[in-house]
């Protein structure tokens, strides 16, 4: 009977060892993350132990904003999610624990894809790369539409340039980018649509989400906002680190887009209605992976 008990016990306390990225705890779990100079290397799991399963968040590069005037916000990055019971982008639920075995997994982190030029007309943003761990592909961010020119699809969908329409987002990673009338939309967001445009103000980029899986809330996956022509300021990024629509007009001094914060995979913000107003670059995206220690 002691035999049995203590084999019983040895099997309840035998958990995961792992290495690869940067380690940090959180209370009995452990936490790896992989940011874009991470790019590459492995997470390698040394000692299965007794359970098997590892949470993870992995978030794709967010696209940049198209160049030239009146041009769409970058989409963020797909987001896919499998901590508590935090949603996953686009609306889907939480997906469940990813079941790994002792081995290295290499790690892809997404970059963020470039902003559009501004000097010259029909320079879309760039997508951002994918980023993926195992079996889990997080989709790049669509870049922003530049002038007339549709946003592009990813895993969250770049906002439309002057009567573009908004770039699709991926299933259960984002949302489409917002689709314009008279003015530059914002990029999709992991939690909502990019706004549309309103009079001579660029649509604000679409929020991200927030995890914890770190032991700390933080939003990531926000769009960008949409490319302003006008006095009265413009778009906003959405939360997540989004970088915002640049605003201007032949009365007011240029204000170029920001970009993407990276390791939160939002999209960068859209040219403004200066011909040489690039747009923003879109955030690099991030890769965390949580289990069990003790």
């Amino acid at each position: 009977m002691f035999y049995l008990n203590n084999r019983r016990k040895n099997f309840r306390t035998s958990y995961m060892v792992a290495t690869g990225g940067t380690i940090t705890t959180d209370g009995d779990y452990k936490v790896h993350t992989f940011l874009l100079a991470d790019t590459g290397t492995d997470f390698t799991v040394t000692n299965l132990g007794g359970i098997g399963t590892v949470e993870y968040l992995v978030v794709g590069g967010g696209g940049g904003g198209g160049g030239y005037y009146y041009a769409g916000g970058g989409g963020a990055g797909g987001y896919r999610n499998s901590y508590a019971s935090e949603t996953s982008g686009g609306g889907g639920s939480t997906e469940t624990p990813l079941s790994v075995t002792a081995q290295a997994y290499p790690i892809t982190v997404g970059a963020g894809g470039a902003g559009g030029v501004g000097d010259t007309e029909g320079i879309d943003g760039t997508d951002g790369e994918d980023s993926i761990f195992s079996s889990i592909t997080s989709v790049g961010g669509g870049g922003g539409g530049s002038g007339a020119r549709n946003g592009i699809a990813g895993g969250s969908g770049g906002g439309g340039g002057v009567v573009g329409a908004g770039g699709a987002g991926t299933a259960n990673q984002g949302y489409a980018g917002g689709s314009s009338g008279n003015v530059a939309s914002g990029g999709g967001g992991a939690s909502e649509v990019g706004g549309n445009g309103d009079s001579l103000i660029g649509g604000d980029g679409g929020d991200g989400l927030s995890s914890s899986i770190t032991g700390s809330p933080i939003t990531r996956a926000g769009g960008g906002g949409g490319g302003s022509w006008g006095t009265t300021g413009g778009s906003t990024g959405g939360s997540g680190g989004a970088g915002g629509g640049g605003v201007g007009s032949d009365q007011d001094p240029l204000v170029q887009a920001g970009d993407g914060t990276d390791n939160t995979g939002s999209g960068g913000g859209g040219g403004n209605g200066e011909s040489a107003a690039d747009g923003g670059d879109g955030g690099s995206g991030i890769v965390i992976i949580r289990y069990q220690y003790k």
